[in-house]
């Protein structure tokens, strides 16, 4: 997706009323909702920032990494000028990136209003959406694919056409090279209404990441009666393909303690306290977390410094207007 962020309070709160949105909204936008992007574009100063789950992640790690084009992403953008954006954002945060381009829907767009430190964030998934697995399936990607060394995916493409095959065709080459696969819960919907995908390729992970509320509705859908460690660690024990390396289930809580479990254990990290008025916007937060994680993952680094990485990148990201990054980070 590509980020259309525009912070003059004034006009945001005309644009609130004018579409008929309410301060704090976060949803999808139907035919009503569609002139916003242009309309911002054309007679406002707006940010153009990359966004998406996934690739939030992916340049956090990247920013992270301080190694140009250690990492890439794959998705699908329109032929249009939103896609260009997209892929100037992307190449200054040193990503690399492989898209897919449809004439079937534009690039997918979300707007963000910013008023009071309030977010309206209104989203087009567009072409998103439309990701084919024969793309994956492609020399070129099959080539990009072998390189990579870490592979992370969101949980959102399962509820896409063709989102779960190409998810397990990564899951299958990452267990048959002996590679992690990473996966996110995402979002709560996810678990209710495309469970049966989720399991198929919950299968395959070796890392999990999720937060308090994708993790209690897991457990409502499994029927456990637990706290928060003891459905992490159930988690973890699930069955998986790979028996190389255990599953790691890591659990944020927002400012409270990220839950850990591995090897039949769990791990409590505190988070260091932020005061609130250094806190700008927490959209993000849960991406910026898993691109620090991962950083230091690729490294090596044990799963203390992972965490400890990502509490980082998410405490920098809560303190900007949405994932944008500053020059470099700054963690020893």
């Amino acid at each position: 997706l590509t980020t259309i962020n525009e912070q003059c309070i004034s006009n945001n709160a005309f644009f609130v009323c004018r579409y008929e949105l309410k301060s704090g909204d976060i949803i999808l936008a139907d035919e009503k909702h569609k002139p916003i992007y242009d309309e911002l574009v054309e007679n406002f100063k707006v940010d153009f920032i990359a966004g998406g789950a996934t690739q939030n992640a992916i340049r956090v790690a990247q920013w992270m990494l301080l190694s140009e084009k250690a990492t890439a992403f794959i998705g699908c953008v329109g032929k249009d000028k939103y896609s260009e954006e997209l892929q100037r954002c992307c190449e200054q945060d040193g990503v690399e990136t492989y898209y897919l381009e449809t004439e079937e829907a534009p690039t997918g767009t979300c707007a963000v209003l910013v008023y009071e430190k309030e977010r309206t964030l209104i989203a087009n998934l567009g072409a998103a959406n439309l990701y084919k697995h024969a793309h994956t399936q492609s020399a070129e990607m099959q080539q990009v694919i072998a390189k990579a060394q870490v592979y992370y995916c969101a949980g959102f493409p399962l509820s896409t056409p063709e989102g779960k095959e190409t998810m397990l065709s990564m899951c299958k080459h990452a267990a048959e090279h002996n590679k992690p696969f990473c996966l996110n819960l995402s979002a709560p919907f996810l678990i209710q209404f495309f469970w049966e995908k989720l399991q198929e390729v919950l299968f395959h992970a070796d890392y999990l990441f999720g937060n308090e509320s994708e993790a209690a509705e897991f457990s409502k859908k499994q029927g456990w009666e637990c706290d928060l460690p003891e459905v992490a660690l159930r988690i973890a024990a699930m069955a998986k393909t790979s028996g190389s390396r255990c599953r790691t289930v890591i659990i944020t809580q927002g400012a409270e303690k990220t839950v850990v479990a591995r090897n039949g254990e769990v791990t409590l990290y505190p988070v260091l306290k932020l005061e609130k008025e250094h806190i700008v916007d927490t959209n993000g937060a849960g991406d910026a977390f898993v691109g620090g994680f991962l950083a230091r993952m690729t490294q090596g680094f044990p799963i203390e410094e992972c965490v400890r990485a990502g509490h980082y990148a998410a405490r920098i990201i809560i303190q900007q207007s949405g994932v944008s990054l500053p020059p470099s980070p700054d963690i020893a």
